[in-house]
């Protein structure tokens, strides 16, 4: 239940509904929801929020009011025009946090999607790939002609810093890992041949590189970005007793917020110089950098 005090309360501070829409309308500014991409169901942003349905309603009123977006039944809600942008000095300029959800979705609107992406297992990655299929195949939503995947690994030859038992001689949760990451790898097989299926030209290409990945990556169509740093933090995971698979035991461990993470969302700007441009480029080297160099060096898979 949303509890925060509503815009007719009185008393001073950002009443939710006026926070709700402030967010909205920077989000309608900065690319997360670009021209003609659909806002996601007002359930979807009440949690994301943390606010009741009734408090979004209000503010995509107030929206559709102002002109920035419209409701069609059966097709939800779409950005018909983007906020004009505001002169703002460079340090508030940079954009904010941002959900993988709607980008990938803009996206797959274009005729040609690229993503390249750094991670710890491909896990959320996998998940709006696999909906973005199924919008297809079962939905009939359009389909993009061309789909590029390119995608950063740990190697799975050797144990990481993470996630690992506290006690370092127990290869179990490394081992629970590794085979986490070889199913997901074979899950994005059998959606490159699904996306195959539907006409769509496909290519997924996975690198195993030697390094604990310190942070998750995801540039999208070389224009958007989202970063994220892992954060450590200590929980049993419960893995097969030794001796006695059949049986669990909960394991000690150190490990990382993959789900869930909090991302920061920066863009490729006209301005090479500004801080969006700069991070942005400095992060696709570094993704080049990897990719291609790594390659060269002799290993086993």
């Amino acid at each position: 239940m949303d509890t925060s005090r509503t815009a007719d309360d009185g008393g001073g501070g950002e009443s939710t509904q006026a926070r709700v829409e402030r967010v909205l309308r920077e989000q309608l500014e900065n690319g997360t929801y670009p021209l003609q991409a659909r806002v996601p169901p007002q359930r979807q942003l009440a949690d994301e929020f943390g606010v009741s349905r009734d408090t979004v309603q209000r503010a995509l009123a107030r929206l559709t009011e102002d002109g920035l977006i419209e409701t069609r039944r059966g097709s939800g809600t779409r950005v018909i025009r983007v906020p004009n942008s505001r002169p703002h000095p460079p340090q508030s300029r940079r954009p904010g946090s941002a959900s993988l959800k709607p980008l990938i979705e803009q996206a797959f609107q274009q005729a040609e999607v690229s993503l390249d992406v750094a991670t710890l297992t491909a896990e959320t990655l996998l998940r709006h790939l696999r909906n973005q299929h199924e919008l297809i195949a079962d939905e009939g939503a359009s389909a993009p002609e061309r789909l590029r995947v390119r995608m950063l690994l740990p190697w799975t030859t050797e144990r990481l810093a993470y996630p690992r038992a506290v006690q370092a001689e127990d290869p179990r949760i490394w081992e629970r890992w590794r085979a986490m990451v070889r199913e997901n790898g074979r899950r994005l097989e059998e959606l490159k041949a699904g996306f195959l299926g539907l006409g769509v030209e496909t290519s997924v290409d996975i690198q195993h590189i030697p390094m604990t990945p310190q942070f998750k990556l995801y540039v999208i169509n070389d224009e958007h970005m989202l970063f994220g740093p892992y954060s450590v933090l200590r929980r049993t995971i419960k893995v097969p007793r030794e001796g006695r698979p059949d049986e669990d035991e909960a394991v000690d461990s150190l490990d990382v917020l993959g789900l869930g993470a909090t991302l920061s969302y920066h863009r490729l700007e006209a301005d090479d110089r500004t801080h969006d441009s700069v991070f942005f480029s400095s992060m696709k080297d570094w993704f080049s950098s990897h990719w291609d160099r790594w390659p060269e060096v002799p290993h086993t898979e």
